[in-house]
């Protein structure tokens, strides 16, 4: 039951800006959540530390220890990214538009509204409230767009709406000079990047660069002192001891405020460049101090690698027709990463050698279905968008893409080699796809057309049987011909439940006319028993050793049938547990609405001893099934985002027209000529629609638990999220009294020199599962891979009688044990492959004798 939050699939970025830490990881806003991408190892994790809403800003410090998260409620995180602990919280006034640590990581900038606050940068100290608030600057009319630091961290270069940008000096003026900014005029649209430029020999600002929205660069030059006392040579005729003081003045000003050059100076507009992308607009933009290069990416998808200060053109390349929405560098210049928030895409291109470093894209719209290989390894998603993702589990990364089918994708099923995998569909087809070449090898159809919701196959993989929604029948297959060989009718409703027996060829469908069927594929056409509820039938689930049913129903239960008798077992209310969350619709709350609290999709553990329900609510239960007691509740979101998170709504919020949350009236992304990022089902991303206005509605779509047992996946409205046995060690001492001491093992060691045969043979069965986990564990990171294997080999040997009495218990272990084997198989051999013609090449070339 230790399962914890470990990754989120199916959405690398949604939305706000990135960054990348220490040069190689790169960090993301995924809903609530940030998820940490290694480009160096190629491995993708999200934090489990959650925001109250969407993350818009985020920020890390220099040395790559601290994280700055902000969502759209202002609620700002700050995280040790290193430990990966929340260390403080604080809320800020007004919608922040961006979020800056200093360069020596002493400050950090907010732009709040039109605000520019500067704070402390929290540390490792324990304090009451460590956030202080330095300074505050007022001086814009309109709102904060971007801002950038000097490398000494005592100026802001600050950009706004208001179509200028500003220099700020956070220090204050000797010799009570009255600060005023500096302000770059000139600009036609809002200023949405500056930057400063800096001198390669005395490497001090000496330029700057602003970004207008209307592609647009502007190029400055710093010119020198506005104080020509102290700025110009002073006469050949100049007494000493005047000369003296302006000297004196000079180094006064140094010292206290590090010269005031930028404050005092004068500033020349050198050029004003155009990116002649008309009519789009500048999105995102970045600006690399050492290689003096400035990236740029439009609202139509296209984005741009200039050479300054020439402002020549080295790259331009369309990577979508979207809007990117995130650009920058990492440290050294040689990556560019690149976001695009309604496609729910990322990439990283290293513009030097023209290649991508990362490539990921996800759903999007919501996840309909996922499955698991038979080892564990890979995960299959299918969405409304009409495509198939395959995603590697260890990684996180999405290795092929299928995007054949032309409706939303309903159903999947790996087959039992790992090689092929079938996906069912909207369109009236069921397509087989080959994961060796990548392609679809075969399609199944029907004479007339019709919607598939549900799916199965049966352990030898010769029949494919699916379920549809329009004429309440279920279509067998041959996979090997692709000929339809039966059509079995009897349901008068559509049919969204569809399994095979893991023992035998029965198969088991349910469907929404209250009824249950068994239909015998192969020996005789026609249900072989049909057992009848008083409510819809959602799902039907097998259990992996065929000897028990589960089927939830609309009411909220979960019923327990014994296949072989056809008795019904037992039952599990499970109305109140699922119960949760109001939606802004609904006139009753939570607990006295009677509507959406059923379990509509189902899962066995490995060893089916306990059972996986979710459906409409933002939890997911866990049933012991020999007890029926709810075991544990899992809260896949905090995220208020969604809707159905709340079970009490504000009242506050509620007016004569409806809830506030339903009214938009602010209309600045239609003016900025981009149409607001929606995701979520198909109805809420409609033009004109009345669900285009509220929010995602939080629940559970698909369960799938992995063969080996030490994780499973929920596909919800927040992404696929992956939930994994805690590996932390736990002491659990079992069979052992005083005498058992390291002590004395230390001395029988030395008196018996047992080998591994004789030790396998003294060890109990009670130790076998724990022993064989270990040492699944083990072999992922340990390098004594002969060593392992060899304790692999003698248990099986020695304990092959207990490992098939208690193959039900043990079943999930030796999965276990067998995905770590197969993938460092796996791993080996590619070695080997690669590595073949350099062996014969050194073999052939060895001297003679």
């Amino acid at each position: 039951m230790n399962f914890r939050f470990q990754n989120l699939l199916g959405a690398p970025y949604r939305g706000g800006n990135a960054v990348i830490s220490n040069n190689t990881l790169l960090l993301s806003p995924v809903g609530n959540r940030v998820s940490v991408t290694d480009l160096r190892k190629s491995e993708t994790t999200t934090l489990p530390i959650q925001a109250s809403s969407n993350i818009s800003r985020i920020a890390v410090s220099p040395d790559g220890t601290f994280l700055l998260a902000i969502d759209d409620n202002n609620r700002c995180l700050f995280i040790n990214l290193r430990r990966r602990a929340l260390l403080h919280r604080i809320t800020f006034k007004h919608r922040v538009g961006a979020v800056k640590f200093s360069p020596d990581g002493g400050l950090i900038a907010v732009a709040a509204g039109k605000l520019v606050q500067i704070w402390r940068s929290p540390a490792f100290r324990k304090e009451y409230f460590p956030f202080e608030l330095v300074k505050t600057f007022a001086d814009c009319h309109a709102k904060i767009t971007a801002f950038d630091w000097s490398p000494d961290s005592k100026y802001l270069l600050v950009a706004s709406k208001d179509l200028t940008a500003r220099i700020l000096c956070l220090k204050k003026l000797s010799g009570g000079d009255k600060y005023k900014p500096f302000l770059f005029l000139g600009h036609r649209d809002s200023v949405v990047g500056s930057f400063f430029g800096v001198d390669s020999k005395t490497n001090k600002v000496s330029k700057v660069y602003t970004v207008a929205r209307d592609c647009y660069l502007l190029s400055w030059s710093f010119t020198g002192d506005e104080d020509e006392e102290s700025s110009a040579p002073p006469s050949p005729g100049t007494p000493d001891r005047e000369l003296d003081g302006v000297v004196k003045k000079r180094k006064e000003r140094e010292t206290e405020d590090g010269g005031g050059y930028l404050c005092r100076g004068k500033w020349e507009l050198l050029r004003k460049d155009c990116f002649n992308q008309a009519p789009a607009k500048v999105s995102a933009c970045h600006y690399h101090r050492g290689l003096d290069m400035v990236v740029v990416g439009f609202s139509n998808g296209v984005f741009a690698l200039y050479q300054m200060p020439d402002f020549v053109c080295i790259h331009m390349m369309s990577i979508s027709k979207e809007k990117i929405t995130t650009a920058l560098f990492n440290d050294l210049g040689n990556w560019m990463s690149f976001g695009c928030a309604k496609l729910g895409q990322l990439l990283v291109w290293e513009w030097r050698s023209e290649s991508y470093i990362l490539k990921q894209q996800g759903h999007y719209f919501d996840v309909n279905c996922v499955a698991y290989s038979s080892d564990s390894q890979l995960l299959a998603t299918g969405a409304d968008d009409n495509k198939v993702k395959v995603w590697t589990v260890s990684s996180g990364f999405c290795f092929v893409t299928f995007s054949e089918h032309t409706n939303a994708v309903t159903a999947l099923h790996f087959m039992a080699n790992n090689n092929s995998l079938l996906s069912a569909s909207l369109d009236g087809t069921v397509r087989a796809w080959d994961l060796i070449r990548y392609r679809n090898f075969r399609t199944f159809t029907t004479p007339s057309s019709r919607q598939f919701v549900s799916l199965a196959a049966d352990q030898s993989g010769e029949v494919i049987c699916a379920g549809t929604s329009d004429s309440f029948e279920i279509f067998v297959w041959s996979m090997r011909t692709g000929r339809l060989l039966d059509v079995l009718s009897g349901h008068e409703a559509p049919v969204h439940g569809l399994t095979f027996s893991p023992t035998n060829a029965i198969l088991a469908s349910s469907s929404w006319d209250k009824t249950l069927r068994l239909w015998d594929v192969f020996d005789g056409k026609g249900a072989v028993e049909t057992w009848h509820h008083t409510h819809d039938v959602l799902t039907v689930a097998y259990r992996p050793d065929g000897k028990q049913l589960a089927c939830s129903t609309l009411d909220g239960q979960i019923h327990f049938w014994d296949p072989i008798d056809g008795v019904l077992m037992y039952s599990i209310e499970g109305s109140r547990d699922i119960a949760g969350g109001r939606l802004m619709t609904d006139r009753r709350t939570s607990a006295n609405s009677s509507t959406g609290k059923c379990f509509t999709t189902l899962c066995y553990s490995a060893d089916g001893s306990y059972i996986l329900a979710g459906g409409s609510s933002r939890y997911v239960c866990m049933y012991d099934v020999a007890d029926q007691v709810l075991l544990r509740r899992f809260q896949i979101t905090h995220n208020l985002s969604l809707d159905g998170v709340l079970d009490f709504l504000n009242s506050k919020n509620m007016t004569e027209a409806g809830p506030l949350d339903l009214i938009d009236d602010y209309n600045s992304d239609i003016e900025e000529g981009v149409e607001r990022q929606t995701r979520g089902n198909l109805g809420q991303n409609m033009p004109g629609s009345v669900a285009n206005r509220g929010r995602p509605i939080i629940q559970t779509k698909c369960l799938r638990l992995a063969p080996t047992g030490r994780s499973f996946v929920a596909a919800t409205t927040e992404g696929v999220l992956f939930y994994s046995v805690d590996e932390s060690f736990i002491f659990d001492p079992t069979d052992l009294d005083i005498d058992v001491t390291p002590e004395a093992v230390d001395k029988a060691l030395d008196e018996n020199q047992p080998n591994i045969p004789a030790v396998a043979t003294s060890i109990p069965c009670s130790y076998l599962r724990r022993l064989i986990e270990a040492l699944a564990s083990l072999l992922e990171n340990c390098p004594h891979l002969e060593f392992i294997l060899r304790w692999s080999q003698e248990l099986c040997k020695v304990h092959a009688n207990s490992i098939q009495q208690n193959s039900r218990s043990l079943l999930p272990s030796l999965k276990s044990l067998q995905k770590s084997i197969t993938s460092i198989h796996q791993d080996l051999a590619d070695t080997c492959s690669s590595n073949e013609y350099m062996l014969r090449y050194l073999c052939s070339s060895s001297p003679s004798k």
